[in-house]
């Protein structure tokens, strides 16, 4: 999710080139602002095939013993940062 500042585009630090990108868009020429670049559904479908896997895959290889040592840490560092 984009926040509500990333929805205009960055202007420039130039002066020159923010001048040129205020009359672009005073005018209408600006290019228009893509919200998200395009994601190749294959590659969004592989990962998605393997973030669904991972979880269950590395608790079931995991001994009882050793997810036990990992929770405790975890807790641990979650509770030592307040």
């Amino acid at each position: 999710m984009q926040n509500r500042s990333s929805k205009h585009r960055k202007r420039p630090r130039d002066a020159n080139e923010l001048a040129k990108a205020i009359v672009d868009e005073a005018t209408g020429t600006a290019p228009p602002a893509t919200a998200e670049p395009e994601k190749n559904p294959a590659a969004v479908a592989l990962g998605r095939l393997g973030g669904l896997k991972g979880g269950k895959a590395r608790a079931k290889k995991l001994s009882a013993a050793k997810r036990r040592e990992i929770a405790k840490k975890a807790a641990q560092s979650r509770w030592s940062k307040n």
